[in-house]
């Protein structure tokens, strides 16, 4: 039987990258994204048939989060590898964050991906499938006033405490902590930095593939990745 695969964030970027790369290895996905637009332009581009469902929805909203995983199943009748993309970052440092914008992205960064581990447990537990959790560099390198990197900080304990809670399971659990990347992720923040060099979402979804793809009995824990000349 084909794999099913959900991915959060997956309209544009990493998730998008990730969905076309999981299909072309015969996966069937799902993926969501609050922009409806951007999720039908995907699905046009990708021109997956019924190998591709898209579904419209907050990633840090615990009912449609739940409503996505149950049309996943529901649809295809399993699930066997889940990516916890969704995020964002903003511009400034918390100083001169607006308090709402900084407590949507501690929701959706923190929140959202809690909220998909612990609503595909059950299905990952009866496939020994896999969860995939999109940390950062930012993770592991502090820097002045970054709260997006807190947020990051939290998405990499949650893997590690997720790894420990189903490793009995047979669950396979991967962080992957890209550094610069070449994607949408940029926009809010004015672009990528300057002339620093970046990776494209295409490097990082080979990276992610080739995670969920390890045979059985094999669970590659955590995967850091910067483009060569990134010194932090």
């Amino acid at each position: 039987m084909e794999p099913v695969a959900l991915i959060t964030g997956g309209s544009t970027g990493i998730g998008a990258a990730t969905a076309r790369a999981l299909i072309k290895q015969g996966h069937r996905v799902a993926v969501t994204g609050r922009d409806a637009d951007r999720l039908a332009a995907f699905a046009a581009s990708a021109g997956a048939g019924d190998r591709l469902l898209t579904l419209a929805g907050d990633a840090s909203d615990e009912e449609h989060v739940a409503s996505a995983v149950r049309r996943t199943v529901d649809s295809w009748g399993r699930l066997d590898t889940v990516v916890a993309n969704a995020g964002f970052s903003l511009p400034g440092t918390l100083e001169d964050q607006e308090p709402g914008e900084m407590r949507a992205m501690i929701l959706t960064n923190v929140l959202g991906p809690a909220l998909l581990v612990r609503e595909t447990l059950p299905h990952l537990r009866e496939s020994r499938g896999r969860i995939v959790i999109v940390g950062s560099v930012a993770g592991v390198r502090n820097t002045p006033g970054n709260l997006y990197s807190v947020t990051k900080w939290a998405a990499h304990a949650l893997a590690e405490n997720t790894r420990l809670l189903v490793a009995k399971d047979g669950v396979g659990v991967t962080l992957v902590a890209p550094g610069v990347v070449d994607t949408p992720f940029w926009d809010r923040r004015g672009g990528t930095p300057g002339e620093a060099p970046a990776m494209s979402a295409e490097q990082i979804a080979d990276v992610i593939v080739f995670a969920v793809g390890q045979p059985e009995g094999v669970d590659i824990n955590q995967l850091t990745m910067r483009p060569t000349g990134q010194a932090n």
